[in-house]
């Protein structure tokens, strides 16, 4: 049996980094409050009490007052949105720039939000990654002048975040690194392990990287050049590295140990092995340890998970120096290994046999820790999974929060069909996993899979994702984790092909409706019939999904009959095809003459109450009955 401890259940990040909006006139206002409240899961909130504008006295107030509320909010990680000319802007920051790695995001808008400038941080702070999502849900436009946005390159210094993982390497290197592929030199590529799925995107192609396998010929390296690796090795002279999160710390202890000791054997541990810490995903113990105070605290410190075995699960690991004495004392030969192995799963391997660190002079007790390394990356606090509501397929009638959410995943998983009506939005940098149509249990597995493993990903529906969509079964997916080894999840509206049937007919749900879907793949029939007859019995106008197929081309006959037992043969219909799409079709039909025969999959029907009515082209629901008064 495996669980995590329910006494750490902190394993998300650590506490988000201050995002201060500021105006630098009182012209900002309405865009701050815009700012305020934009939804996008949240990261675009900005801190309670934050937000500031700055009134039109005179210049030197302006500056004194902006440049004090910027020194205060000047931190690492930080994001500073602020509406103003970008020359005010770039005077004010200057005497606060350090370095790539300290400095904050700072983007500058101007007051209608029309365009989104990254000044400053714009791949090590994510300050290019936040003017897209920001441009967005704004409906403006991120200006990017960086090399690689402009060329279709990856950033390489940056693309990692989103994959979950965590940079190592010097920023020399990785200066280096940056201008020789904006040179168009050659990179050498070493991945040995983490996801590959980002390799598939064409920026991925377009960055000259050439991998170990490719190291013959001309295109043969020398030591000059740079190289990119994708690993949990600490990174060697002259790298760039990304580190996924695949390393298990397993941690045995004496009661009552230091924390200071604990975490001098772990560093010891990861040094001896050559791995790195940011590589680390978690640490684990036997059941018998979760209320140890120093294993608690080292997990809270570096926020990771702290994973918990019983006695029985880890009896069962072989492990290469099991000891009696530890298993007459904690009922199984190992700990510290086994606990590693089992938390690194099938294929897991060992990387450092367990290690023995005993207390110095100014510390207490005795700590073992062994090292075991995962095939697959374990970073729910890190993942992110955004269930998108992609519209009827028309671009126009995406939602700004859906537009958003886009920009911010690298991977997007969906029906094929579906993701090429958003394949204009997709950058470079950004790959697809196209599913079949019938299976959306394997598409919702892969797109959760990636999330736990830290991915940002956006599983797309057509429409509105909770209406027939993919929320609900995602959703349930998610249910099924450890609340601690659950990703983010958003659901993010979309317009459904019912609302756009509506508009484009007129005004037929004035009055109450239901929605039917007449697919019995995963309803019984005799479900589907017993709902029809209770929205004809209630006089509910009717919409009715995926009504006909070529191997479901009866049960839109047997709805219509129901429907006629309860309304006028004249009741009107809408019969909208393709929506939002090139081949968008609309026409009205009176009920008793529907053309069943040339409804398909592609297709809504909205059939009318006994109130419905034609005029002028237009279908409408009165909002009351024959003599009720409306207010």
């Amino acid at each position: 049996m495996t669980f995590e401890t329910p006494v750490l259940n902190d394993s998300s990040p650590p506490t988000a980094a201050r995002r201060l909006a500021l105006g630098l006139s009182s012209r900002a206002w309405p865009l701050l409050q815009r700012l305020q409240q934009c939804s996008l899961t949240d990261q675009l909130a900005l801190t309670p009490g934050a937000a500031a504008a700055i009134p039109d006295l005179d210049g030197t107030c302006l500056v004194n007052s902006a440049a004090v509320l910027l020194q205060q909010h000047w931190q690492e990680g930080g994001v500073l949105i602020v509406i103003g000319a970008t020359g005010a802007v770039t005077r004010l920051i200057a005497p606060l720039l350090t370095d790539k790695d300290s400095d904050p995001a700072v983007l500058v808008l101007d007051a209608k939000g029309q365009r989104v400038v990254p000044l400053l941080g714009g791949h090590q702070a994510g300050a290019e990654q936040w003017s897209r999502e920001v441009a967005a849900a704004l409906g403006g436009e991120a200006v990017l002048t960086g090399d690689s946005a402009v060329s279709g390159r990856f950033a390489s210094d940056a693309f990692g975040h989103g994959w979950g993982w965590k940079r190592g390497g010097t920023g020399a290197n990785w200066s280096q690194l940056m201008k020789a592929q904006a040179r168009g030199e050659t990179t050498r590529l070493i991945q040995t392990m983490g996801s590959t799925l980002w390799q598939s995107s064409s920026a991925a192609q377009a960055s000259q990287l050439l991998g170990p396998d490719a190291e013959t010929g001309s295109a043969l390296p020398t030591r000059a050049t740079p190289t990119l690796e994708i690993s949990t090795s600490i990174a060697h002279a002259g790298a760039c590295t990304w580190h996924p999160p695949l390393l298990w710390l397993g941690i045995g202890c004496e009661r009552e140990t230091s924390l200071n000791l604990v975490e001098r054997a772990v560093s010891s541990a990861l040094e001896e092995a050559g791995l790195a810490e940011s590589a680390v995903a978690g640490i684990t113990s036997i059941d018998r340890k979760g209320d140890e105070r120093a294993l608690q605290a080292l997990a809270q410190l570096h926020h990771w998970p702290f994973r918990l075995h019983t006695a029985s699960a880890l009896s069962e690991v072989p492990v290469p120096t099991p000891s009696k004495v530890v298993a007459a004392e904690m009922g199984t030969g190992s700990v510290a290994e086994a606990a590693a192995l089992l938390s690194a799963g099938d294929n897991g391997r060992l990387k450092l046999s367990k290690r023995i660190t005993h207390a110095n002079e100014a510390e207490r007790g005795a700590v073992t820790v062994a090292i075991a390394e995962s095939m697959e990356a374990h970073a729910p606090q890190r993942g992110e999974l955004h269930l998108i509501g992609s519209g009827p397929g028309d671009l126009a009638l995406l939602t700004p929060e859906a537009r958003s959410a886009l920009e911010r995943c690298p991977a997007w998983v969906g029906y094929g069909l579906y993701l090429d009506l958003l394949e204009p939005l997709r950058r470079s940098d950004q790959i697809r996993l196209d599913g079949q149509l019938t299976m959306e249990r394997d598409r919702c597995r892969q797109a959760l899979s990636l999330a736990c493993q830290g991915v940002r990903v956006a599983l797309v529906s057509s429409g509105d994702s909770g209406i027939y969509g993919m929320a609900g079964l995602a959703l349930e997916l998610w249910m099924e984790l450890p609340e601690d080894a659950r990703p983010l999840f958003a659901v993010h509206p979309g317009i459904s092909a019912l609302q756009l049937a509506a508009a484009k007919a007129g005004a037929p749900l004035m009055h109450d409706f239901c929605t039917v879907s007449l697919s019995d793949r995963l309803t019984p029939w005799e479900v589907i019939e017993r709902r029809l007859k209770a929205a004809a019995n209630g006089n509910f106008v009717v919409a009715l999904y995926n009504p006909r197929s070529k191997g479901r081309d009866w049960q839109l006959q047997r709805a219509k009959d129901i429907l006629l037992t309860q309304r006028p043969d004249a009741t009107p219909v809408v019969i909208a095809r393709q929506l939002g799409r090139q081949e968008e079709h609309l026409s009205f039909s009176r009920l008793d003459n529907l053309p069943v025969d040339t409804v398909d999959m592609l297709t809504v029907l909205v059939i009318g109450n006994s109130s419905s009515r034609m005029e002028g082209g237009r279908m409408v629901t009165p909002r009351g009955y024959p003599g009720a008064e409306l207010s």
